[in-house]
């Protein structure tokens, strides 16, 4: 009876006309020391009913941190909840131990304070919590906020960046919310979408070339953005920096976590109305927002239909033209900044990732999802990545269900979406990418600037869901690529023995092999030839004398030292 009654507020909730509210702005830190204090609040998302939030400095969402390139940056973050939570500074370049993922709790009543140098590019990044199980709820309460990082090169260009005028910041999610009109997590009846907080939000915006600085900060689901009267718009960059010029285009798809810099042309428009909308309807099946969240039709997840929003276009964000300001941007650049992807042929090693559901079939969608067949583990590392190796992340999904992947530490460039070259818009830096069912994505990194051997970072999906039930991994990057306390050292069991060939060694193991790496005594990496066939591998072509294999299997790191003759 209840989750009938639920699914009648769900829909009532969707269709009901609400009165038009001005978009909430967040207020700004511009500072070198910034001080944050997650803490519980209320707000009014509908008239006259009260819910219960979280949020960092205020009721809900938090201040936009505006950090300049180079600052050395002290911040204060104290945890007034009730309850551990983390802050992770998603896709920005930090050290492991200021990252902010599910090792670097802050327990309540007390102050977490990382410190850091700005060494990211002028883009959009953002803040929220990461503890390992509750990311969802403590995002979906509220607590989330926006990164601005500004640096010279973009500085030198004629942008609008005059925040709350002609630069505005959107973060834009859907929550579900329950009979007593309070925010629920981990589901599927996300029918309510909100901008800023702001539900039927509008704003003034003037008759000028405007900047939308957009964040997906949804649990869960896609958008596929574009115009009510499906003009064109620029857009300027992605995840991780500016493009080399801007991008033409009337559809901009963005996932959880990902976030996109758009120009409107509002020239000679004044007195014009828009809608900012989502064109789910154009979304193929099996991506969290089309019709049907898996690639077959007959695949149930709970409470997803009938959710009014899935497969329907919808609104977003009324803009409303107003008179230009004084000073106005009224051109567009045709180039912006230098972007310099890396070279795939100066890739060290390539590492093979698979997406599984823990269970198949037509309920798949409702259970767990894997990374290479295991779940998250607080106590395993997955990868240790040598300081300043280049690696190629080899994305597989083999589930019915895009996921969102997002890789902490570093930014990335997509070399390939089923062997074919990215979009345009994908070129840039990245750090999540949306892999679609039965579809391989290959990206290119360097893991460099800091190296810990204890505190690791994080991959996992960005749908929070899958990322709290286990939808996770951990890395770290060592200096010392050669410290056997990192590594099993015992099981699995695995034999390593020299054949009658010149420098030739065969592996065997009791369990496939994910991975395989050599390195010399003085820690550089070697690239022999190496031919797998499941749990076992023939490497050729080491130099004779004595080199680290190091293998990954069944989600362990073993190292052995192996004398080549």
């Amino acid at each position: 009876m209840k989750k009938n009654y639920l699914l009648i507020l769900s829909i009532f909730l969707f269709q009901t006309v609400y009165t038009q509210n001005a978009l909430l702005i967040p207020d700004t830190i511009n500072d070198t020391n910034i001080n944050l204090a997650l803490d519980y609040g209320t707000y009014e998302f509908f008239t006259g009913k009260v819910t219960n939030t979280m949020g960092a400095n205020g009721n809900i969402l938090g201040p936009t941190l505006i950090l300049q390139q180079g600052d050395s940056i002290n911040i204060s973050v104290a945890n007034q909840l009730s309850d551990t939570t983390t802050i992770h500074w998603h896709g920005m370049h930090v050290s492991a131990e200021n990252d902010g993922g599910p090792h670097t709790v802050i327990p309540p009543a007390t102050v977490w304070k990382p410190a850091f140098t700005v060494r990211d590019k002028a883009a959009l990044y953002w803040y929220h919590p990461h503890l390992h199980e509750k990311t969802d709820l403590h995002v979906s309460k509220g607590i989330a906020g926006l990164i601005i990082v500004r640096d010279n090169e973009e500085a030198q260009l004629d942008l609008p960046r005059t925040y709350g005028v002609d630069d505005i910041p959107l973060v834009i999610q859907t929550k579900a919310f329950d009979a007593d009109y309070q925010i629920l997590a981990h589901s599927n009846s996300d029918s309510v979408v909100m901008v800023n907080a702001t539900i039927n939000p509008y704003v003034d915006l003037p008759a000028q070339v405007v900047r939308l600085r957009i964040l997906n900060g949804s649990s869960q689901r896609v958008f596929n953005l574009g115009l009510s009267n499906n003009e064109t718009f620029l857009q300027i960059a992605s995840d991780g920096g500016l493009f080399s010029g801007p991008f033409e285009t009337n559809r901009l798809q963005i996932a959880p976590g990902e976030r996109a810099e758009i120009l409107l042309n509002l020239n000679s428009r004044e007195n014009d109305t828009v809608y900012l909308m989502s064109y789910a309807s154009e979304l193929p099946n099996g991506i969290y927002g089309a019709t049907y969240p898996g690639t077959n039709t007959g695949m149930v997840l709970n409470a997803y239909n009938p959710n009014p929003m899935n497969g329907a276009d919808f609104n977003i964000l009324q803009i409303n033209v107003k008179v230009s300001t004084t000073n106005p941007v009224t051109s567009i650049p045709t180039s912006l900044v230098s972007v310099n992807p890396i070279d795939e042929s100066l890739a060290n090693t390539t590492r093979t990732l698979t997406f599984s559901p823990e269970t198949m079939g037509l309920d798949q969608l409702n259970g767990k999802f894997l990374i290479n067949d295991a779940s998250f583990d607080m106590d395993v590392i997955n990868y240790t990545i040598p300081f300043e190796n280049i690696e190629i992340w080899e994305l597989t999904n083999r589930s019915a269900i895009a996921h969102p992947f997002h890789i902490h530490d570093v930014q990335f460039y997509i070399l390939s979406r089923n062997g074919n070259v990215p979009p345009v818009n994908e070129q840039g830096r990245k750090d999540v990418v949306l892999v679609k069912a039965q579809e391989t994505v290959r990206f290119i990194t360097k893991f460099e600037t800091f190296a810990d051997d204890k505190v690791p970072y994080m991959y996992h999906c960005h749908m929070l869901p899958h990322e709290d039930a286990g939808m996770m991994g951990q890395f770290v990057v060592s200096s010392n690529p050669l410290s056997v306390e990192s590594y099993n050292l015992n099981k699995p069991e695995v034999k390593i023995i020299t054949t009658q060939n010149k420098g030739e060694i065969k592996i065997i193991a009791e369990e496939k092999i994910s991975d395989i790496r050599i390195y010399n005594l003085q820690g550089k990496s070697v690239f022999p030839n190496i031919e797998y066939d499941i749990n076992t591998a023939l490497v050729k072509n080491l130099s004779p004398g004595i080199s680290i294999v190091m293998l990954s299997i069944n989600n362990q790191l073993v190292a052995k030292k192996v004398i080549i003759y």
